[in-house]
């Protein structure tokens, strides 16, 4: 759940996305239409502590938070980790993915939206604040469970990439830990169990985001796919059909 910000620094949009030849084949990225909507965006998803709060400001371009989407504590939906009484906040059912969708589609249609303001520590919003991006052509959606609407984004004709940030599981541990602890989002036995429970599953976290669309890869070649679609290239991602079906 990554909601800090930072000063951000211009992207070079004469980059080449790195990575292997199979992420920049040209056969997965389109030109934008000459009729495009206003807006498009990058979804930046990755595991919990991954960097991509960082990576976002990093790129300069306007940053929604989806992680403000989660649900409240008192939702009866909230699902239960297996066993216990405690709310699993790592499954994607505690997030309202059709308000992130409906926010990511009006900034891409409008440039302006109201989001929640979430508090962690308390899971609760304790009320909403406006975002307005104006007339910007790219912004980034980052949280945790961004790959779960890529297939819709893409529905809606919005999606210019999807990204799944990936490093070393011991490195998101220590950075997750850190960053939780600094920001009394939990009780410290909870953050070590689920930290701990998150660095074993973090490589099935990573499989799963990539399944949903999302391209796995590492900063710099992250940042070099911002600037690819900040320069008007759009990617298609690799949803099948029964992902897009499902809405998923």
């Amino acid at each position: 759940m990554d909601t800090k910000r930072s000063s951000a620094v211009t992207l070079d949009t004469n980059r080449i996305p790195g990575g292997s030849p199979a992420g920049v084949n040209a056969s997965h990225w389109c030109p934008v239409s000459s009729n495009p909507l206003p807006t498009r965006v990058v979804l930046l998803a990755g595991p919990s502590g991954s960097g991509k709060s960082s990576l976002a400001a990093r790129s300069g371009l306007p940053v929604l938070r989806l992680d403000d989407f989660y649900k409240e504590g008192d939702d009866p939906t909230l699902p239960l980790m297996v066993g216990t009484t405690a709310v699993d906040w790592d499954s994607p059912a505690s997030w309202d993915a059709d308000a992130a969708v409906e926010a990511v589609v009006e900034l891409c249609r409008t440039g302006r939206t109201t989001v929640p303001v979430y508090d962690i520590a308390t899971s609760s919003r304790t009320g909403r604040e406006p975002l307005d991006i104006e007339r910007t052509p790219l912004f980034v959606a980052e949280g945790i469970f961004a790959a779960d609407i890529v297939a819709r984004c893409q529905q809606q004709g919005v999606l210019a990439d999807a990204l799944c940030l990936r490093g070393r599981p011991s490195t998101t541990f220590r950075r997750r830990l850190l960053r939780d602890l600094r920001e009394g989002r939990k009780s410290v036995l909870f953050l070590l169990r689920r930290g701990w429970r998150l660095m074993r599953a973090e490589r099935g976290i990573v499989a799963r985001q990539s399944a949903l669309g999302a391209h796995p890869c590492g900063k710099e070649e992250a940042l070099g796919r911002l600037a690819a679609a900040a320069a008007g290239r759009c990617r298609r991602p690799a949803v099948s059909s029964d992902t897009v079906s499902s809405g998923a």
